[in-house]
């Protein structure tokens, strides 16, 4: 929550202070325009006339804030030039912790009984002569810690610091004075209680770049990296991180200074479901892989992990119970579901004597049955309590199960574990995000009207170029009702107005909702219509409708060139790496595939349109190298050399990887100025969108999904959708294309029923993760239930009603009897 006036804040009674309640509210300021460049009546001028005021904190304060402090004093500095001086002072503070504080507190001149006790909460308030020869001050004062960090980074963002300055470039802009407008403003708690990221599949960007280009000093990942990952964090007003844990990085703990870097800057730490008890087993266990088995070498893996809680135990973590194989592989020793079952169970206490011997018992510990442990679980595996359930998607961004009641009535509660990067099958995607913000609000925001509210963790993957997926997640993460509230369209619009320019911050908002769509119907890493080891086969697109696709792509590409002109100088880097780069290279990735596809088709019915084909397929091909050279070498002076890998990077992990383009052989192409414009094809189908819908009270439209634009959702409520259409003369088959998330539970089909013309047809999609329908619904984001009847031309009423919460109709298609129902 944001914004709140003191007067909320006010015992029943105090009426005296309801006078200075109503100077300090004024009107009110909305969030990011409550620090101005011009001083208004009764304004806190924070830097004015070259100079910046004093910034105040308590040596008996934490580390945290004194980090947060000082990073505010840089950021004054940065965006004014002005220096501390002059008679304004900036208390920075935590409760319990700021003697100076406490006795405003305890004179009752500031009221904080609704922060006291509070997680991570914090208040912002001017206060006239808050001590002897201070004329007046601005108060940031935190319930904890954290709470009073981001209450610092907050201000910083206000005055025009975006929390991406260092990871994005965002310069931040000149402004000559700063001005914090009156009234008090309270944020927090938190809508989940911890918030954060997992760094994974590192080894083609994060760690390349850290050791050649960051800090090639220090064996990867280290504190010189660590710490800016920790600052991001604080500045998102997230506070847990699972470390990076590939074999080509160094166990986060295998360095002590990690860990301890991590508490003063009040980091909580945790681990990925693969590593129980903040153990990497990839870098740590060094006896056979065979030995980590809790069946036949209980005492040294006992061993193994109470040696962590012995190194960590005095550090505020989050401990991940159970086993599983060396790297995310199934558990060594136990052969059937009832081994593993009663395996779990003994580990789980064994695990938690441990952390009870150390006196931690009460510390946050968390359950994640993901890939096979789910199966697990489910055969009636006991979890303690108070241990927290994190629920896995399916690794796309379909949540796989939601907490039912007596999953929600737990003490420990439930959490998700949700994947904005993914390296495994059918296909990986590593290389740009292209997760819809629209996805992340409509799973998540599913997540926490279901109960998994405690804990939030993404796999961001290499963090760069995930900026907008994870700042979305985060900040739905800090405040869920705000967030979903507004569209997401001016979520990003907002976004893009502080981290690139105000002015072009809706085109902006624009060209990132094309990109959306168009790279949700197909990611550039999947851009090749088999599985690994199967036989290749092309795309299920004519040379037309190719055409069409890349034609959508070129006036995006064409939109976001014309912006970046706009752009000021300044920002023009952060452009880059927030628009310009995951715009060109999808652009060009698909331009390059398709033109090569065509040269394939056609060259044995038209050499010449084949050969210029595969001119543009070599021209897309050095254009991405063209624009990943840029990115590596010259975007900021070369500072992320090696960060951004093309995918496929490397041969590594082939069997999860697609296949590197073939293109045309070289001596057979020739530059051309355009291909041969083919006419295009007369409409094959008829698509009723969820915009043509009538929807009753059980449906809502969701915006930025789809090959639409927008989604037609059941609220699980019941209630009916209908529309009306008309069919050329001819036999229609009936397609209805769903969003291949799951009901409450993986393994339940969706259903919905389905009305045409008074007849009633029950539809089932069946959802199992893993088999081969599930692969080619996350790689097409579609699934598409054909009926078993044709319908005849002429005007028909169709009809939906869903029988599940997890129902999103995508679209209906009537396509000629005879057509391809993988077709768009």
């Amino acid at each position: 929550m944001e914004g709140l006036c003191l007067f909320r804040f006010l015992p029943r009674g105090a009426a005296g202070l309801i006078g200075l309640a109503a100077f300090l509210c004024g009107a009110p300021a909305l969030a990011g325009t409550w620090v101005h460049d011009k001083a208004q009546v009764g304004d806190f001028a924070l830097a004015a006339d070259g100079q910046a005021a004093r910034i105040v904190t308590d040596p008996a304060d934490h580390d945290v804030v004194r980090i947060a402090a000082a990073d505010l004093r840089t950021d004054i500095e940065a965006v004014t030039g002005a220096r501390e001086g002059g008679a304004a002072q900036l208390w920075i503070g935590t409760l319990g912790r700021n003697a100076a504080i406490d006795r405003l507190v305890a004179a009752r001149r500031i009221d904080v009984s609704k922060l006291k006790g509070a997680w991570e909460s914090f208040l912002i308030v001017p206060v006239e002569r808050p001590a002897p020869g201070v004329a007046r001050a601005l108060l940031i004062i935190g319930s904890d810690r954290r709470g009073t960090a981001y209450g610092a980074y907050e201000l910083s963002r206000a005055i025009g610091v975006s929390p991406w300055h260092w990871w994005a470039d965002v310069a931040p802009l000149h402004r000559d004075a700063l001005y914090v407008a009156r009234g008090t403003r309270r944020f927090g708690p938190p809508s989940v209680q911890y918030r954060g990221i997992f760094l994974n599949d590192e080894d083609w960007g994060l760690v390349p770049w850290a050791a050649g280009a960051h800090a090639p000093g220090e064996t990867p990942l280290g504190p010189k990296t660590y710490q800016k990952v920790f600052e991001l964090l604080l500045r998102l007003k997230a506070n847990l991180l699972w470390p990076a844990m590939h074999k080509v990085t160094a166990p986060f703990n295998a360095n002590p200074s990690n860990a301890a870097l991590a508490d003063r800057y009040a980091i909580v730490m945790g681990s990925s479901h693969a590593e129980p008890m903040l153990r990497n087993n990839v870098g740590e266990w060094t006896a056979p892989a065979a030995d980590f088995d809790y069946l036949k070498n209980p005492d040294g893996v006992r061993r193994y992990w109470a040696e962590r809680v012995g190194t960590n135990a005095a550090y505020e973590s989050i401990w991940t119970l159970g086993m599983r194989g060396i790297h995310d592989s199934g558990m060594v020793g136990p052969t059937t579901v009832e081994e593993r079952r009663a395996t779990l169970e003994r580990i789980f206490a064994d695990q938690r004597k441990m952390l009870g011997k150390a006196g931690i018992g009460d510390a946050p510990q968390i359950f994640t049955p993901y890939k096979e442990v789910l199966d697990v679980y489910r055969a009636g595996l006991k979890v303690p309590d108070d241990v927290t359930l994190m629920w896995p998607d399916d690794n796309f961004g379909y949540i796989r199960h939601f907490p039912d009641a007596a999953e929600r009535a737990r003490k420990g509660g439930s959490g998700v574990y949700y994947h904005l990067s993914y390296l495994g099958a059918p296909l990986s995607y590593l290389w740009l995000s292209t997760t819809p913000p629209a996805l992340i609000r409509e799973e998540m925001g599913r997540a926490w009207d279901k109960g998994a509210r405690h804990m939030w963790v993404a796999n961001v993957g290499d963090l760069k170029p995930a900026e907008l997926a994870t700042d979305y997640f985060l900040s739905l993460a800090w405040d869920v009702d705000k967030i979903r509230g507004q569209a997401v369209d001016k979520f990003v619009e907002k976004w893009a107005a502080e981290t690139i320019d105000a002015a072009q911050a809706a085109p902006i908002a624009t060209v990132l909702r094309d990109y959306h769509r168009l790279n949700f119907e197909r990611r550039p890493e999947h851009l090749q219509y088999y599985l690994p080891g199967e036989k290749a086969r092309p795309s299920p697109l004519t040379v037309p409708q190719a055409d069409e696709r890349l034609a959508a792509f070129g006036a995006m590409a064409a939109e976001a060139a014309r912006i970046e002109k706009l752009v000021p100088e300044a920002r023009r880097d952060a452009w880059f790496e927030l628009v310009g780069y995951p715009v060109l290279a999808s652009a060009a990735a698909n331009r390059r595939f398709f033109a090569a596809e065509a040269h394939d088709r056609l060259r044995d019915t038209d050499m010449a349109e084949a050969t210029r084909r595969g001119a543009i397929a070599h021209g897309a091909d050095e254009a991405l190298a063209a624009l990943t050279r840029r990115y590596n070498r010259d975007v900021a002076g070369g500072k992320w050399r090696g960060m951004m890998a093309m995918e496929p990077a490397d041969g590594q992990w082939r069997s999860y990887r697609l296949t590197p383009p073939i293109l045309p052989p070289g001596d057979a192409v020739a530059p051309v100025a355009a291909p041969k414009a083919f006419a295009k094809e007369t409409a094959k189908e008829t698509v009723v969108a969820p915009r043509d819908f009538v929807a009753g009270a059980g449906w809502r439209l969701v915006d930025g999904l789809g090959r639409q634009g927008s989604l037609l959702a059941t609220t699980g409520k019941g209630g009916s959708a209908t529309a009306s259409v008309t069919l050329p003369a001819g036999r229609w088959r009936m397609v209805v294309d769903l969003l291949p998330a799951y009901a409450d539970r993986d393994g339940d089909p969706l259903r919905l029923m389905l009305h045409i013309d008074g007849r009633v047809q029950m539809l089932e999609a069946a959802r199992e993760t893993g088999n081969r329908d599930w692969a080619m619904g996350v790689l097409d984001n579609r699934l598409s239930l054909t009926l078993p009847e044709d319908v005849a031309g002429g005007q028909h009423l169709v009809g939906l009603d869903a029988q599940d919460s997890g129902v999103r109709v995508e679209a209906i298609r009537f396509l000629p009897v005879d057509a391809d129902p993988t077709l768009h």
